[in-house]
Order: structure tokens, then sequence, then C-alpha cells
């Protein structure tokens, strides 16, 4: 059994493995993981920043960004948590193993992030119980694989997650100059899914804009637990 299974509260344990199918199924079970999910995202975050910052001081802000992002994915998440064998104990309802739950990554990478909030509860709040954890896990993943996936542009990204998770039309993007010299002109470029915008961003040239407007959108889904 992995150290991340290894739980003093057992109770504590079965709740970060609770998905809300599951309590949904079974009234009176107790608490689904939802919570400890969003306490485990803010301890993911902090960590691998740190991790990486360590790790590569020779990088700046934007490239520990994204390798950062290509670290805690969810893809990446979801591999981790069948490495600790997740994958086996999640408590589901029966709609979602219809759906292949077991082999979801959104479902794999949220039980992941859930757990680990509740081992730092289960160590006392020691968040270095948790990096004991996490960094082994930060180790095995191959520095080739977060270059790729750091690399990969941000514009396609966000278009697999819409595309994923909304709609099946492409998002939009509404680009114009605000300003600047004719030689180094400023634009801004702004997002939409179906009419709703997502991001905004400004750059140097059309690309650079709709890049940073696909970042700003990707960063904000991030932010609202939905990537």
């Amino acid at each position: 059994m992995h150290q991340l299974l290894k739980f003093r509260d057992e109770k504590l344990l079965r709740c970060a493995l609770t998905h809300r199918s599951y309590v949904h199924e079974n009234p009176g079970v107790g608490e689904h993981n939802e919570r400890l999910e969003f306490l485990g995202d803010a301890l993911l975050n902090y960590l691998s920043a740190d991790y990486l910052y360590r790790r590569h001081p020779e990088k700046g802000e934007d490239e520990l960004t994204r390798r950062r992002s290509a670290l805690v994915d969810e893809k990446q998440l979801a591999k981790f948590a069948i490495e600790v064998d997740l994958n086996t104990k999640m408590l589901l309802g029966k709609g979602a193993i219809r759906d292949g739950g077991y082999q979801n990554p959104n479902l794999l990478s949220s039980t992941f992030e859930a757990v680990l909030g509740a081992y730092y509860l289960d160590n006392n709040s020691n968040i270095e119980a948790v990096r004991a954890i996490i960094e082994p896990l930060f180790n095995s993943v191959p520095e080739q694989v977060v270059i790729i996936r750091s690399n990969v542009d941000s514009k396609n990204r966000f278009q697999e997650w819409v595309q994923r998770n909304v709609t099946p039309n492409p998002p939009v993007y509404e680009t114009l100059q605000i300003g600047g010299l004719s030689h180094a002109p400023e634009f801004l470029a702004k997002v939409f899914v179906d009419g709703k915008e997502y991001g905004e961003g400004n750059g140097r040239n059309k690309r650079e804009a709709e890049k940073a407007a696909a970042e700003d959108a990707l960063a904000k889904l991030k932010q609202q637990g939905r990537l």
C-alpha cells in the first residue's frame, strides 16, 4: 500500500475517496470529497511551485508557470492517482461506474487532490508530510514530458477543453488594435465560447493577443476548479 493511503483516521480517507455520485445514490453515508479536493488543489499549486522554483533557478516566471501547469494538469494527476492505486478504491455511483469512472481522468485527478488534502489533515496540517509524498511523484515525471506539455499551444489546449466539456464548436476570437505605433502596434483579443466571454489578453500582434486570451481563459478555469 502506498504511503498516501496510510491514514490514522480511516473515516477521513473514506471521505476523500467518496465522489458526489456515490453520496447521491447512498444517502446517509456522509460527506463527499469536494471540500477536500479544494484543499488538495491549493496544496498542489504551492508544492509544485516550490518544487519547480528550487529545481530550476535559471527559469523565469512564464516558463515556471507553464511547467507547473504541465506537472499538475488533469492527465498527470490521473497518472499519479493510478500509481498510488486510487483507481481501485474510489467510491463512485453506479452511473459514474457505467460511464467508465474508474478510468476517467477528471475523477481520478479530483480524487487524488482530495486524498492529498485529507492526508494533510490526517498529519496535523503538516505540509512537510505532504511534500514527502508528492515530490517523489514529481521526480518520476520525465523532464521531456514536462517540456513537451508546457510547450503545447494554449489555444489548442483551450479548444480541446471547450470541445471536451462545453460544445463541439471551437472558441471564437475577436481581436482589434488598441494602440501602439505603426511599427509596434498593440492588440487586444477576447475569446468567446457560444457567445460567452472566457478570457482576454494583449499582444504585439494578433497571434500573441489571442494566445494571451487563451492563457487567461485557462487560468480562470483553473481558479474555478474546472481544469
